[in-house]
């Protein structure tokens, strides 16, 4: 509480704000760990690597590793459950009077940035998006990123839904509209990682080029008119 007639010390408010020592050595060894296991996940492959290797890599223990990551799958997407939550948080905050694929078009394009930079504050971007040709050609990767995919789909329709003031139980639109934008980064995610030299900018173009062809079908107002 600020006292009448005080004032804090310089910084002190950002100085609050900022991780202790303890916290930012956790951070780094978190970080040391998913880098070792992306790295490795990208030059052995995703079945040759162990958690003991990861481990190694990051000179800690197999016990230090799960302090962290239930399992190697849960290191080998975190960085995209991160790059998930700024898309969701992107949706949320779209107007309510905006349709809803304008929605999430415009909030996976205002996410892209944030996204970047959040990435890179863990790892170096160019192997974030490695990784996403490991996960195209191996089939546990696939099988588990497919999975996540529709529960993210689930979320995001439950979203809408509350946007639009629809029974998501009741009215298939928002679930229709969620799989149909999910298709389009699905497709265009597949085309992309078989393009060795293509890069974030050429997988945001390539979306909006695929988003291009199925809008005009799907954008307009679901909102009944008041009677």
């Amino acid at each position: 509480m600020k006292v009448a007639g005080t004032s804090a010390p310089p910084g002190t408010a950002a100085a609050a704000s900022r991780p202790g020592l303890r916290e930012l050595k956790k951070q780094r060894t978190r970080d040391l760990l998913l880098r070792s296991a992306l790295e490795l996940f990208t030059q052995r492959g995703y079945e040759e690597t162990t958690v003991d290797d990861i481990a190694e890599a990051a000179e800690v223990s197999q016990r230090t590793f799960f302090r962290y990551f239930a399992s190697k799958e849960d290191a080998a997407f975190f960085v995209s459950r991160l790059a998930e939550s700024h898309f969701v948080e992107a949706v949320h905050a779209r107007p309510p009077d905006e349709a809803p694929l304008d929605a999430l078009r415009t909030a996976l394009g205002e996410s892209w940035s944030t996204i970047g930079e959040a990435v890179e504050q863990l790892i170096p971007l160019d192997l974030h998006m490695r990784f996403y040709r490991v996960i195209e050609s191996t089939p546990a990767l696939l099988a588990a990123h497919l999975r996540r995919a529709t529960e993210l789909e689930e979320e995001i329709a439950r979203v809408v839904a509350a946007r639009e003031g629809l029974d998501l139980d009741a009215d298939p639109r928002p679930r229709v509209v969620v799989a149909v934008f999910g298709a389009v980064m699905r497709v265009t995610e597949r085309i992309w990682s078989a393009r060795d030299d293509a890069g974030l900018a050429d997988l945001r173009d390539l979306t909006a080029a695929y988003l291009d062809q199925v809008t005009p079908a799907l954008t307009g107002n679901w909102r009944r008119a008041e009677t």
